[in-house]
């Protein structure tokens, strides 16, 4: 039987990223041919992904990153089944490689079809859903573009905000990463008034309407109510005009143009496990 030496284990691992025990099964079970090992072990991923295809893949890492201009940057949620998986530094590597592959494709599709090491993203994927034994999926895909952008990681990997800047000044960097804090734990839905939804728009004013009307609210003087309720909705909830965490004196608006009068935020993206 054959028995392939150190030296082709490291360089199958090195190829595929696999466990080395696993690479080492591969190559005993292809007697040496290296493609044929990568096909074994790729088809092993296969036929676990189909097993497994029902699964909850409700953990994971969330990762974001930027390009070395801070004008290119992407989000992406590597998900797995268990917590145990999505704190183990191999899983959280690959989470970080995906990421960096993801700033420079326009959408989830071309990110899958890309090159990752020899193999397509996809086929990644399917290996090491084999590899690991569990489903494992890019749960998430964000990606941006903007003049300056910065980004955020909350510790435990649970949740990722990138924020672009209308420019890159001095202390843009700061600025950026601060204001992707505040995405990351405030949970804006929209920049700004004008870009929440009509949707979201009518939902809370019916909301709103309802709770007024319970209360006795005369008819005549619920639509000047439901103005200062939505006035507070837009505070509470779209970003520029949240309080910024760092100092709530101040509103995030406010915060970007004390370290310069020309800065604004102009666009941001948020993904979250929860």
């Amino acid at each position: 039987m054959y028995t392939p030496v150190a030296a082709d284990v490291a360089k199958l691992r090195n190829i595929t990223g696999a466990g080395m025990m696993d690479c080492k099964k591969a190559l005993v079970e292809a007697e040496g041919d290296f493609d044929k090992a990568i096909e074994n072990l790729r088809k092993k991923g296969q036929k676990v992904a189909a097993n497994r295809a029902d699964r909850d893949s409700h953990e994971g890492a969330v990762i974001a990153k930027v390009n070395e201009d801070n004008t290119m940057g992407a989000i992406i949620a590597l998900n797995c089944e268990t917590d145990f998986v999505a704190k183990n530094d191999n899983f959280v590597e690959l989470a970080h490689e995906l990421a960096e592959q993801a700033v420079f494709y326009a959408n989830k599709d071309e990110f899958f079809a890309s090159d990752f090491h020899g193999m397509t993203v996809a086929e990644k994927l399917i290996e090491q859903t084999g590899l690991i034994g569990e489903k494992i999926e890019i749960g998430s895909f964000e990606r941006i573009e903007g003049p300056y952008l910065g980004a955020y990681i909350h510790a435990g990997n649970k949740i990722a905000a990138i924020t672009s800047l209308s420019g890159d000044v001095d202390g843009a960097a700061e600025v950026a990463k601060s204001v992707s804090m505040q995405v990351a734990a405030m949970k804006p839905i929209a920049l700004d008034e004008t870009m929440v939804s009509q949707e979201t728009i009518d939902k809370e004013l019916e909301i709103e309407k309802e709770l007024l009307i319970k209360e006795g609210k005369p008819a005549n003087i619920i639509d000047n109510i439901l103005k200062g309720k939505m006035q507070k909705f837009y505070k509470d909830n779209t970003l520029v005009h949240q309080a910024f965490i760092k100092d709530g004196n101040m509103s995030v608006a406010d915060y970007v143009k004390s370290v310069n009068s020309d800065l604004k935020v102009v666009g941001f993206v948020r993904v979250s496990l929860t």
